[in-house]
């Protein structure tokens, strides 16, 4: 019997390859570029012959200038296919979907800022963690975007995708932003640069106010700073790079839709209006980059401190009748890593070739990451309390062969050791383990012809469970005997598609994809235990396009589509709860008419199965914004933002689970839980660039 993505290959790549070897006139250049490019430029650098699959590309700062941006992390919602929403406070890391998963707070999809990484290993809430909050998006340069495991250079929680967010080294203008809004929302930010001394200075500060539509406000109170300086150093270049954040807030998780229909609460009001929390965020790096023994280094070294104090509830009185089931999530840790590449281009038998050796070094010292019962945020028990070390190394190795002017492959293989020592309070789930994979990749790539290519790309990954998970043989809440979870959890993918640009002023790229999870296991951060998870199948389609019909005006329309079960068969359902199967968005631009610059964006996110057998669901939500800028000079502008332009009432998170309020019987009340949609928001901003 075929796979599904062999039956990918055999129906959709052969017929588009076998009519495509015969056309004439191919387009011939030197060394690994195969065409001249057709740049349509506007917000995605996604031209023929930039990237290795269909499903990756370069996001631009054109398209952060143009877009509104209700919450930073947003801009992950860049990436065809993603969806960020969030489910409590404003100050806590975003929720995430792609390729029909619910990445929860960014589990399987691997998250970089100025080269060090943001997912958090063994965090107290989630696995893979991804806080964006303190992202400048003004000092954003570019984002580079990945999707599935066919990378040598992505390794943990890279399954799903990756992203890369670069700051700029230099800026052409200095910008003062002052912004205004509904909500008591409040922002200013300056980011600038300047020559200083041999090298160049980037600086950005940012000072945040906002409560949100919530009865209990959100009061969320943050402060960013970035200070980047480089200089050449010999034949390259050396950069050195410090930020700050932190920020404090109040939260309003998701409620109880029986709570609103009965009248007890309204869409924005809360349960318990005493969550919330505070975290921070300093780090240290240095890059750098120059020739050596014929080829090219570049490497960073990074020292991270960060912080959280997270207070939640979304049982309300169903484990303690009297005090109310909130509890609070500590993680204080220190991160310190070191990775790297080294490439050089050859010659093989007369073929072009790249070899790159690549590594990764990191290491979390976690003292403490804790679970405590709480009441209006005074701890009254502590479920478990742990010290974690966790280190990793990987190394990988990367070829690309030219091998002739219509065909180039990838391939390469890398490898990931793990070590978990793990300190608990419950001397029980103390204990030290390792793990260790290999994953090989492959990427063929074909063409172009008449400025179209092709990709079949395919590769295995992984990610990393919770040190915790992998002691844990106790269960801290109930005392019961446990088995420890598997240390790295095995994934493998494939998929196969096109870009072309064939009609003028028009990219558009095609992928057809599939994903086998050897296990969906997952570190359950508010219950501190592990998951019993399911094997687990997704395959889907995504279609991008770019459209620059006339020189003023800018066009994307992005789909995709997703079918996600769990591989095994089982009596209570093999839909995976908060799967989305599919997502629409796409924008309108219009640039440069005169003083004005507007735009307008739109996306959909679809309804999802809430439990396993699929018999309660989520509605859908589709959410418009809109910006325009108004140049009064060459060097001040007026910026106006409105969020939820038609006012929709809809949900950007759905759950269905157990809980109780006040009243109800002792067992609780199986119920849909949701976070509303933030109600249509204005603000005003002026713009000082000089």
């Amino acid at each position: 019997m075929l796979t599904p993505f062999r039956l990918l290959i055999r129906r959709a790549l052969i017929p588009m390859l076998l009519p495509a070897a015969l056309v004439a006139g191919v387009v011939r250049a030197d060394g690994l570029e195969r065409i001249d490019r057709v740049v349509v430029t506007g917000h995605y650098d996604n031209s023929v012959g930039s990237t290795d699959a269909a499903s990756a590309g370069v996001i631009t700062p054109q398209l952060i200038d143009d877009r509104p941006l209700l919450r930073p992390g947003e801009v992950l919602e860049y990436i065809p296919g993603m969806i960020v929403t969030q489910h409590s406070g404003a100050g806590k890391a975003n929720q995430y979907f792609l390729r029909g998963f619910n990445l929860d707070h960014g589990t399987d999809f691997a998250t970089t800022v100025a080269g060090m990484p943001v997912n958090m290993r063994t965090h107290a809430h989630g696995q893979g963690w991804t806080d964006l909050n303190f992202l400048i998006p003004e000092l954003v340069s570019r984002i580079d975007y990945f999707k599935g495991p066919y990378y040598a250079a992505q390794g943990d929680f890279a399954t799903a995708g990756a992203a890369q967010l670069h700051y700029a080294d230099a800026l052409k203008q200095n910008l003062v932003e002052i912004t205004g809004g509904t909500e008591r929302y409040g922002r200013l930010v300056t980011v600038g640069s300047a020559a200083s001394g041999p090298g160049n200075l980037v600086y950005g500060f940012e000072a945040f106010h906002n409560n949100g539509p919530w009865e209990n406000p959100d009061n969320y109170r943050k402060y960013n700073g970035v200070l980047r300086y480089t200089l050449p150093v010999s034949t390259g270049q050396l950069g050195l790079t410090a930020m700050a954040y932190s920020g404090r807030w109040n939260a309003t998780d998701q409620i109880p839709r029986r709570a609103v229909e009965g009248g007890l609460i309204n869409r924005f009001g809360a349960i318990d209006p005493s969550d919330g929390g505070h975290s921070s965020r300093y780090s240290l790096s240095a890059d750098h980059e120059q020739a050596l023994a014929g080829g090219r280094l570049q490497t960073n070294a990074y020292a991270l401190r960060y912080y959280l104090d997270l207070y939640s509830d979304f049982t309300y009185f169903l484990d303690h009748p009297e005090g109310g089931d909130q509890f609070n999530q500590t993680d204080d840790r220190k991160i310190y890593g070191w990775n790297g590449k080294w490439s050089r281009s050859d010659e093989f038998f007369g073929k072009q070739m790249q070899n790159t050796l690549g590594w990764e070094i990191r290491q979390d010292r976690i003292e403490p990451v804790g679970l405590y019962d709480t009441t209006h945020r005074v701890r009254t028990a502590t479920t478990r309390e742990d010290r974690v070390k966790e280190m990793s190394y990987a190394a990988y190795l990367e070829n690309q062969t030219q091998w002739s002017e219509w065909f180039r492959s990838i391939a390469g293989i890398r490898a990931d050791t793990y070590r978990f020592r793990v300190a608990s309070d419950l001397s029980e789930n103390s204990g030290t383990r390792t793990a260790s994979l290999g994953s090989p990749k492959v990427s063929l790539i074909f063409g172009p012809w008449q400025k179209t290519e092709f990709f079949i790309n395919g590769g295995y990954g992984f990610h990393s469970n919770d040190a915790r998970g992998t002691t844990t043989t106790i269960d801290p809440k109930t005392g019961e005997s446990i088995e420890p979870g598997t240390p790295l959890v095995r994934t493998k993918g494939g998929e196969i598609g096109t870009r072309t640009e064939l009609i003028p002023g028009l990219q558009s790229s095609l992928a057809l994809w599939y994903l086998k999870f050897d296990s969906e296991l997952v570190f359950v951060g508010d219950a501190g235990t592990t998951e019993a998870g399911r094997p687990s199948k997704r395959y889907g389609v995504e279609w991008s396009n770019r459209y620059k019909p006339v020189p003023w005006m800018l066009m994307d329309l992005d789909l995709a589509w997703t079918r996600a079960r769990f591989a095994d068969s089982d009596p209570v359902g093999n839909f995976i709860p908060n799967a989305l199967r599919g997502t629409a968005a796409g924008g309108i631009t219009v640039r440069d008419l005169g003083p004005w610059t507007a735009s307008i964006f739109g996306r959909y996110f679809g309804p999802r199965p809430l439990i396993e057998d699929n018999s309660v669901r989520s509605g859908s939500t589709t959410l418009f914004n809109a910006q325009a800028t108004y140049n009064l000079s060459k060097s001040v502008s007026l910026r106006f933002d409105v969020f939820n332009i038609f006012d929709r009432q809809s949900d950007d998170i759905t759950y269905y689970y157990t809980s109780r309020l006040p009243g109800e019987p002792l067992e609780g009340v199986n119920d849909v839980h949701f976070h509303p949609t933030e109600s249509r928001a204005y603000r005003v901003g002026i713009l000082y660039r000089f």
